[in-house]
């Protein structure tokens, strides 16, 4: 039984933020004046399983650095856009050229600039830790706080609807 409120079998897709989301909220900065993230082991066991199950998966972020978008597509995710100010055109225009509607889609972000893409998805998610304004826009707000699994959580549980975690030997394995 899901803790999530929404009919999870409709969702096909998934969004994610970067910086509260898939990292932690506090990410330290270099030497050389960029951030350093960190990101989850589960969170990206969860990302890398959804891809094999066929899951459309897309990272919006206002961050950059070409180690977001390593990391990301070691985990088999190809849609991968940064340095996005205003992600809600971003979101629409994936969307659509996934043929997709908003209510296919989870969409998880955890602070103002993520508010447009919040109200506009289907299944709109937080983490723990959001803003407030995030928190009072999800349907669904994560037990877990950004970096730290929320990622996972949302992943397993709509697979789980599906009855495709753990389901066969791809699980086992990256």
């Amino acid at each position: 039984m899901s803790a999530i409120d929404y009919d999870l079998t409709k969702i096909k897709a998934f969004v994610f933020d970067v910086d509260g989301v898939l990292s932690p909220s506090t990410i330290p900065l270099g030497e050389d004046g960029y951030p350093r993230r960190m990101v989850n082991i589960k969170d990206g066991y969860a990302l890398q399983l959804a891809v094999k199950k066929g899951y459309k998966i897309a990272i919006i972020t206002g961050g950059k650095g070409e180690a977001i978008r390593a990391r990301f597509e070691s985990l088999g995710i190809r849609d991968i856009y940064m340095g996005s100010s205003k992600k809600l055109p971003v979101f629409k225009k994936w969307i659509d050229d996934n043929s997709l509607t908003p209510d296919e889609v989870a969409f998880m972000g955890d602070d103002i600039p993520d508010l447009p893409c919040l109200r506009f998805a289907g299944l709109p998610c937080a983490p723990f830790d959001a803003a407030w304004e995030a928190k009072e826009t999800a349907r669904y707000i994560s037990p877990v706080a950004g970096g730290y699994g929320c990622v996972r959580d949302l992943v397993e549980q709509t697979m789980k609807a599906h009855g495709n975690w753990l389901s066969d030997a791809d699980a086992f394995g990256w």
